[in-house]
C-alpha cells in the first residue's frame, strides 16, 4: 500500500509517494527521470519495497510537487535531493536518467546525507560530447498533446512498446510535467558536465546500463570506469532506456542486492 505526502525542503513544497518496506529496511529515495511523475514508478516501487523502504519523488515542476516560476537547473534539483535526504535516515538514492544526473550532482555538492547511489542510465551527454539520443520533440510534443487531453492510444505514437496500462498512466499524468522545467532539463543534458563529478563519488555506487539502448555506450562505460573504478557497473539485457518497462525482473536483479 502506498501513500503520498508533502514536505517543505530547499524552499519549496515537494510531494513524494511512500511504499513501506520491511521493518528496519534501508530507506531509498527514488528520483525519476525528466517526464516521470512518482506515480508512474509505482509498479517498480512496489517490488523494490520488498527490500527497501521506498520514497519516490515528484521532481519540482512535475507530478504534485510545486511548479511555476522556479529554478529548474541541475544544481537546484540536486539541492532538493540533498534537503529531502536530510529529513530521512541516510537513504540510498536511486536515480533514473535525469534523476541519476541529479544524484551525481547532489553527491558533488554534499554527499553527507546519502549512504549510496544506484545510477540508472544517466545520460552521458554534455559539453563537447555526443548529444542525448532522444530529440526534444519527443518530449515537447507529447507534453503539449497531454496538456490538451489524450488517451493511451494517442500515447502509442510516443511509447509504442509500452503496455496499454503504462501508456494510460502516462497520458493521465504527463500534463503535470512543466514544459519549461522539461526543456531546461533537456538542454542541461547537453550543457551540464556530470563527468567532472564522477570521481568524487566515494560511497558505494552502482551504474545500471540498458543493454538495448545507446544512452550509455561502450566508450562511456570505459570512461566512467577510468574516472571512478569504485563505481560498479551492471547491464540489464533486453531493455531500453526505461529499463523496468522492458525488463522488470532483470532490473530488479540488478539492484535488489545493493548494500551499503
Amino acid at each position: 500500500m502506498a501513500f503520498g505526502y508533502n514536505l517543505h525542503a530547499n524552499g519549496i513544497r515537494h510531494h513524494l509517494m511512500h511504499w513501506q518496506g520491511p521493518e528496519r529496511a534501508r530507506q531509498m529515495l527514488l528520483i525519476p527521470g525528466i517526464t516521470s511523475p512518482a506515480i508512474t514508478w509505482g509498479f517498480v516501487a512496489e517490488r523494490l519495497a520488498e527490500t527497501f523502504d521506498v520514497h519516490v519523488l515528484d521532481v519540482r515542476g512535475r507530478g504534485l510537487s510545486q511548479s511555476g516560476d522556479l529554478d529548474y537547473t541541475l544544481d537546484a534539483l540536486a539541492d532538493d535531493a540533498i534537503a529531502i535526504a536530510e529529513t530521512m535516515d541516510s537513504p540510498i538514492v536511486m536515480g533514473h536518467s535525469m534523476g541519476a544526473r541529479i544524484a551525481i550532482r547532489a553527491n558533488a555538492r554534499n554527499p553527507q546525507p546519502f549512504s549510496g547511489y544506484l545510477l540508472v542510465e544517466p545520460p552521458t551527454s554534455g559539453p563537447g560530447r555526443r548529444p542525448y539520443p532522444s530529440k526534444w520533440p519527443w518530449y515537447g510534443d507529447s507534453i503539449v498533446m497531454a496538456s490538451k487531453g489524450c488517451s493511451a492510444d494517442d500515447m502509442s505514437a510516443f511509447c509504442p512498446s509500452w503496455t496499454h496500462e503504462q501508456r494510460a498512466l502516462r497520458a493521465e499524468w504527463l500534463h503535470t510535467c512543466s514544459w519549461v522545467a522539461t526543456r531546461i532539463a533537456f538542454d542541461g543534458f547537453h550543457t551540464d558536465d556530470i563527468h567532472q563529478d564522477l570521481p568524487g563519488i566515494a560511497k558505494p555506487a552502482r551504474l545500471i546500463i540498458a543493454g538495448g539502448a545507446d544512452v550509455i555506450d561502450a566508450a562511456d562505460q570505459k570512461e566512467i570506469a577510468e574516472l571512478n573504478p569504485g563505481i560498479e557497473q551492471r547491464t540489464v539485457p533486453d531493455a531500453g532506456h526505461m529499463i523496468p518497462w522492458d525488463n522488470l525482473e532483470g532490473f530488479l536483479a540488478s539492484v535488489m542486492d545493493f548494500t551499503v
